[in-house]
């Protein structure tokens, strides 16, 4: 095709970079003018041509800058419903003051006139957003190519931020069609004889919390799931014992990005968890002979669990995008942690506030839920509103911590709520035993309803348990476990039930309820 942008042979600029009409191997950059021509003509010509274009172009889309000008006055007709057509866009780019920098109503006429249908109307749009992506691309490359050879630029911020700015370039060009309803109904048919044929009912990942997985149906796929409290509530406590039922109990391959602790300390408090010892010891080492068999009797469960730790401190939303896909991919990951959401960052973008970072952070966070069909549970903080408050320290909706986007962009968010933290007593105002009481309380759910569920918090072990009301039965969950072999010491005996799985004590110990 002939290239009518010989007549601009100056560079092609967008947003402060510049495009070179060639490169030092004398390339062209990607542009077909012909085609932004027809384009351009056939929405002139066809009422409805517009509407189909709308969402694949923009005016930088267009090389040649009089074509970005005429699609500009395309562009605001078509937001302000007018017709479209060689007389109206030219009176709007009059209206514009760009008539005369086009080539004037002549130019208009011309490319109207080389176009005798709009049946190829979209295609010919896409070729055009193709050849702007591959501009954007070759602009990108050619920034970070120069930043590469400045050695006052740290290599790991240059990373970062080129990452960031691939990233946008994704999220602005990528486009999703539209699917019939037929194949998604068979999913659908599909998924409820998978929970149907499931022992435990559940149509999701189960966490081993009964409860709570009656509410829930299990963690669903895609879903982002925020669990939010204040400092002390407990809330790595409660992933943790939710993460050990998953990959210890139901084979579950589970991964942990834990920003604020490191990946030893995380594991001594895993260590707590399932062998009933206290924290100060197991970080002391302080233990009695008895207190040694019973930690080598129970720490070898966790030997081949799935459960993977990444401890990066300050990760952004674009390193765990590239670790989550290899981790799916490499690992058959079911679920992914983040401890905390706060704590992330979006290096290599630019925003206003710490809440616009904190926005794209979590948007980020349900793309990714979406892309790995995974569910993603990130735990969050609270702001001290609910301290403030005299009457009602329970926590709501808003009070999550920098951005109201985190509730818009969740499909379910829940809080951690221990009375007796407030109370500094064993019972409420109304004479409730609120010894170990945990309230897990489900304050949005897209899906489903909203419900408090009571659960167990063993302080001294940093554990959370299923409640079990005084006089009830243990739960025994039937499915298969890593726990269920017994062990041959004659120290050990099974006194209690945690995540519905038999767990060792010391015959000294008392049996300790849900």
């Amino acid at each position: 095709m002939a290239d009518s942008s010989k007549q601009y042979n100056g560079n092609y600029k967008k947003r402060g970079a510049t495009v070179p009409a060639t490169d030092a191997l004398g390339r062209l950059s990607p542009r077909d003018t012909d085609v932004e021509a027809a384009v351009l003509g056939a929405l002139m010509i066809e009422k409805d041509a517009y509407t189909i274009v709308c969402d694949i172009l923009k005016p930088e889309s267009f090389y040649e800058p009089a074509h970005q000008k005429v699609y500009e006055a395309i562009q605001t007709l078509g937001a302000s419903q007018r017709p479209i057509d060689l007389f109206t866009v030219t009176e709007q780019l009059r209206l514009n003051g760009t008539l005369e920098d086009v080539g004037g109503a002549a130019f208009v006429v011309q490319l109207t006139s080389n176009v005798t249908s709009a049946a190829h109307v979209e295609f010919h749009s896409r070729i055009v957003a193709q050849k702007y992506l591959a501009r954007e691309l070759i602009s990108f490359a050619a920034q970070i190519e120069n930043n590469a050879f400045d050695e006052s630029i740290d290599v790991d911020d240059l990373l970062q931020e080129a990452e960031g700015k691939l990233f946008e370039i994704s999220q602005r060009n990528v486009k999703k069609d539209v699917t019939q309803i037929d194949p998604v109904i068979t999913a659908a048919l599909d998924q409820i004889q998978a929970a149907a044929n499931r022992t435990s009912g559940l149509s999701g990942l189960q966490t081993g919390f009964h409860e709570l997985d009656k509410v829930t149906s299990g963690w669903q796929n895609s879903d982002l799931i925020i669990i939010a409290a204040r400092p002390a509530m407990g809330k790595t406590a409660f992933v943790l014992s939710m993460a050990k039922n998953m990959a210890v109990n139901y084979n579950i391959p589970i991964a942990v990005f834990s920003l604020e602790m490191s990946n030893l300390q995380l594991v001594n408090r895993l260590i707590s968890n399932v062998c009933e010892l206290p924290g100060e010891k197991i970080k002391s080492g302080q233990l009695t002979s008895l207190e040694w068999d019973q930690l080598m009797a129970r720490i070898k469960h966790l030997n081949g669990a799935q459960l993977y730790i990444d401890d990066t401190a300050s990760l952004s939303v674009f390193e765990l995008r590239t670790k989550a896909r290899r981790l799916v991919r490499e690992h058959n990951i079911k679920m992914i942690i983040i401890d905390y959401l706060q704590l992330m960052n979006a290096s290599g973008m630019k925003f206003g506030s710490r809440e616009q970072e904190v926005s794209m952070i979590s948007r980020s966070l349900k793309q990714l839920a979406k892309e790995l069909n995974i569910p993603i549970i990130a735990l969050s903080q609270l702001s001290r509103q609910v301290e403030n408050r005299s009457d009602n320290k329970r926590p709501q909706l808003s009070d999550l911590r920098e951005s109201g986007a985190i509730e818009q962009d969740a499909d379910i968010v829940c809080f951690i709520h221990r009375p007796e933290y407030y109370y500094h007593s064993d019972t409420d105002p109304s004479g409730k035993d609120i010894r170990g009481l945990a309230e897990f309380i489900i304050a949005k759910h897209r899906s489903g309803s909203v419900k408090d569920v009571n659960m167990r918090f063993r302080a001294q072990f940093a554990r959370f348990e299923n409640w079990l009301e005084e006089g009830g039965d243990p739960i025994v969950e039937s499915a298969p476990s890593r726990l269920n072999t017994m062990d041959n010491n004659p120290l050990n005996m099974p006194s209690s039930m945690a995540g519905g799985t038999a767990i060792l004590h010391s015959s000294t110990d008392e049996p300790v309820p849900f």
